[in-house]
């Protein structure tokens, strides 16, 4: 049962995700509201109000028709124009910033329900204005329907306004970072609460010897339904070890999962509805990329037609937060059945892997910048003063601080600037507690 719920919330998910699903519902209720604004008519809603409170209502066929068709008018010119606004601030922050970040300004469903009501509003208005029709050398006119058009189209003027403030607030990159840097926080600390980790690696069997199972699928690995293989491995009797990180790139006949049973095809089909898979990757569903996105910020940053060194400290910092609470989670998930067992065992990024793949990019693209790499160096600092599960942290952050050290001997020439970024290393070596020998200015 499970499994089939994580279909559908799969499918549900993917439907709700683009940019077009909560537009589409706001011009049903415009229609929908329309032709239930035209029952009431034929109802007399309108005679009611002419009897009982005759101001609020426009008497005059002509000046009806008049407003609804200069709110038409204006409508279709604001959803121009605000559509033409998103689309130039998309190009600038992805020319200014990462191609990455589109996604989740586009995914902004705030913007989404603004112009959703533009668009109920508008089909609002064409259903009342098609209504007014003359009969018998007089016009019937739906006075109350046209009130509401009024009110309506005010509300479209103030969303309007809400929607400059909204997206020159968006499109801001302290306001980027921060949304990319909390989602990140967010799905790391939901790992962190989530996954058995009070067990040691010796705690899950050996899987040398496990079957191997193959997908036949190609995307990214958005979504694991921990709930729904929790239960699929209860039905089965069976453990299993997830060979690929959430976020990889799958590609079709590649091993993905091991299993200490052979599986049959009908099996094997219910162990793939707990996969979602995806042609994009998603910040909520994966903190790696929250990572891999201000890494290419603060690169992009740095670049010659950029030069925004202020936005690349900002990110590094954004960074060392994200990596202090990456240290508080270990490098392995397990998850465990009713029966206390540990069932799943989960393929993730360890901390090795992540601090590399950060700092490789960062290095190479601002090893000639002074102030970057005094940046990089008092991160690794602050992290390792940070609490950690992990047993070999410190050496790898020693390990890394021994490379930026290696690529600024290599790179700055004036002695000067290289004893200012040297003068981090000895703050380091005053707190190394390993055996790692960190890179002397003068061997």
């Amino acid at each position: 049962m499970l499994q089939f719920i994580t279909k559908v919330k799969l499918i549900f998910n993917n439907i709700t995700g683009k940019i077009g699903f909560y537009p589409s519902l706001f011009a049903f209720g415009g229609l929908c509201l329309g032709f239930i604004m035209l029952y009431a008519e034929s109802q007399g809603i309108s005679k009611f109000l002419i009897e009982n409170a005759p101001k609020l209502v426009i008497n005059d066929a002509d000046t009806a028709r008049t407003l609804l068709s200069t709110f038409i008018g204006g409508i279709i010119s604001l959803m121009v124009f605000s559509f033409s606004m998103v689309m130039i601030l998309l190009n600038q922050a992805s020319n200014n910033y990462s191609p990455r970040i589109l996604p989740g300004l586009i995914s902004n469903k705030r913007h989404q329900y603004v112009l959703g009501y533009y668009i109920a509003t508008l089909i609002y208005c064409i259903l009342v204005l098609l209504s007014i029709k003359p009969t018998d050398n007089k016009y019937q006119l739906p006075g109350f329907s046209v009130l509401i058009g009024i009110i309506l189209s005010m509300l479209v003027l103030a969303l309007f306004i809400y929607f400059i403030h909204s997206i020159s607030e968006a499109i801001q990159i302290n306001k980027i970072i921060e949304t990319i840097y909390q989602k990140a926080k967010l799905r790391l600390t939901e790992l962190t609460s989530q996954t058995d980790e009070e067990y040691s690696q010796e705690d899950f069997p050996d899987s040398e010897d496990w079957n191997i199972i193959r997908i036949d699928k190609t995307g990214y690995l958005q979504t694991i339904a921990t709930n729904a293989l929790l239960e699929f491995c209860d039905e089965a009797n069976c453990k299993v070890e997830l060979l690929v990180a959430k976020g990889t790139f799958i590609l079709k006949n590649i091993p993905i999962v091991k299993c200490n049973i052979e599986l049959d095809e009908k099996q094997q089909d219910q162990l793939f509805t707990c996969f979602g898979f995806s042609r994009s990757e998603i910040v909520t569903h994966n903190y790696v990329l929250g990572f891999k996105q201000l890494t290419e910020i603060a690169i992009k940053a740095m670049s010659p037609g950029i030069n925004d060194p202020g936005t690349a400290i900002t990110c590094i910092d954004y960074l060392s937060e994200l990596f202090a609470l990456r240290l508080c989670k270990k490098d392995f998930s397990y998850f465990k059945n009713k029966d206390n067992q540990a069932v799943i065992s989960l393929r993730t990024i360890n901390f090795k892997e992540l601090i590399y793949f950060v700092f490789v990019p960062l290095r190479i693209y601002c090893k000639h910048d002074i102030i970057m790499l005094h940046k990089m160096l008092t991160a690794l600092y602050f992290l390792l003063q940070s609490e950690s599960v992990i047993d070999d942290a410190q050496e790898i952050i020693i390990n890394e601080a021994n490379l930026i050290l290696q690529d600024a001997k290599q790179s700055i020439t004036n002695e000067e600037d290289l004893s200012g970024v040297f003068a981090i290393r000895e703050k380091i070596a005053a707190i190394n507690t390993t055996t790692i020998e960190l890179v002397a200015l003068n061997p």
